[in-house]
Order: structure tokens, then sequence, then C-alpha cells
């Protein structure tokens, strides 16, 4: 049994920028009366085009952050970084460590016509975790994958209406419309955010899937079993970092303020 006082702790979530945003909706509905501590690591974002060793230092030096404010858990809030990362977290951190993966499980099971679409980073896209993720799940059905270069940054920067922003999501859906993929995979947490418009490209016939409400019952089950769930009947309450600028910050605040 923890301590009254690590019960009550928050639990942290990191993200390369303000995509994460997305998950911790998920969590703050799933879980009401955590804390939660978010850190948004937009003055090193995108991850996408980084290095593994370059996300896993970042990813140490922000965790770090997170324990130093009392995490009792970490949520890894990001597709790139949970592939580059998160096997060297667990093995530095005792604490649990929650992480993201595209849904191509999910997915392959939705899909009536065993063809989806994975729009994602080129980093989450090239990476081991993926491969294994087709290797396992990807079998029975076509998968066609988009690397989306450049979306993250429109969205990092708030632009969700933008031409340019609607543009970059024409090109990269038009694929995966070709492909007749009637089921798509939002694989990075960025994506979400852009969610209305790319429904508006693929048509209302096209499932999309994103892993939010998935990781937030994964924390769910693992703080109950680690008997750390938060025993309080108020409302949890949200910090937000980042390693950005102050329009960082107004860009959260926009991005937070959004109803699904």
């Amino acid at each position: 049994m923890c301590s009254a006082i690590a019960v009550n702790a928050p639990v942290g979530v990191m993200d390369s920028g303000v995509g994460g945003l997305s998950v911790l909706k998920h969590l703050t509905r799933q879980l009401p009366h955590e804390h939660f501590v978010y850190f948004a690591d937009s003055a090193h974002a995108p991850y996408g085009n980084k290095s593994a060793s370059q996300i896993q230092q970042r990813c140490v030096t922000i965790a770090d952050t997170l324990i130093d404010q009392g995490a009792k858990a970490l949520v890894v809030a990001c597709n790139t970084a949970t592939a580059a990362a998160i096997g060297s977290l667990r093995q530095r951190y005792t604490l649990p460590i929650i992480g993201m993966e595209p849904a191509v499980k999910p997915a392959a099971a939705a899909s009536n016509n065993g063809i989806i679409g994975v729009l994602a980073t080129t980093g989450t896209l090239q990476s081991a975790q993926f491969a294994a993720l087709l290797e396992h799940y990807g079998q029975s059905v076509q998968v066609v994958t988009q690397a989306c270069v450049g979306l993250v940054e429109c969205i990092e920067q708030g632009q969700l209406n933008t031409p340019h922003t609607l543009a970059l999501l024409q090109q990269y859906c038009q694929p995966l419309i070709a492909a007749g993929a009637d089921t798509i995979v939002l694989g990075c947490t960025h994506y979400p955010f852009v969610r209305k418009h790319i429904q508006q490209i693929v048509g209302p016939n096209v499932t999309l899937i994103d892993t939010g409400a998935a990781v937030a019952k994964r924390l769910q089950q693992v703080l109950e079993q680690q008997q750390m769930l938060n025993a309080a009947t108020e409302a949890g309450d949200y910090v937000f970092l980042t390693s950005g600028t102050e329009e960082t910050q107004l860009v959260m605040q926009q991005l937070w303020g959004l109803t699904d």
C-alpha cells in the first residue's frame, strides 16, 4: 500500500509539444480525481525528425522535471517518444510508465474492408515498435502509411484552420482515400486537434481512431493494481509546464479550451 502522499501525488504527462493535451483530456475524463502535471517540450518539437538518442535525452530531462514535481507515475503522451525512449525510461525509473502506440490493432478489428490508413510522423513510422505492430496485427489487413511532415509544426503554432494546414491534411489524406481505407489511425497525439478537418476530407463513412481513451484506461488499471489511485472525492487539478515560449502557453490554453 502506498502512502497517502504518494496516492495524492500527481501523474506526470509528457509530450514533444502541445499534442499530448489530447491524451490529457481522456485522462481527466477517466480519472477525474487525479492531479496532473503536463510538460510540453515545444522548444524541441517536433520529435519526428530527431534521432532516438536525442529523444531519449529529452525524455530523461522531462521525466526528472516531472518527478521533481512529485509525479507518482508518468504517461509518455507521444507516439514518437514512446517508440524511441520508453524502454530506457523504464530501465532508469521505478515508477509506473505508460506509453502510446498507433492503434493498429483496434483499427484492424474495426475495418470492414481490411484496408486501414495510418497518419503519423516519420519517426513513428520508421520505428521498430511500429514494425512490430504491423507484424503482430497487420497481417490480415492492408496497411497504408502516410508521414505527415510539417503537420505537427502547424498544430504547435495553433494553426488548426489555416489554408496551409488544410492543404497539408488534404495532401496526406488523399493517398489513404485513394487506397480505399475505411479506417484511419491518428498516429500522433497532435492530430486529434484537427480531427474534424480530417473527417471532412475523408468523409463520414471512414472511422478515425486514436489511442487516448485506451491510454487513460491503462493508466487507471495500473494505478489500481499499484494501489495508487487518488482517494479524494473532489476534482483533481492540472499544472501546465513547457520548454517553449509565451506563445506556446497561449496555444496550450487554446487547445485545452477546445471541446471534442
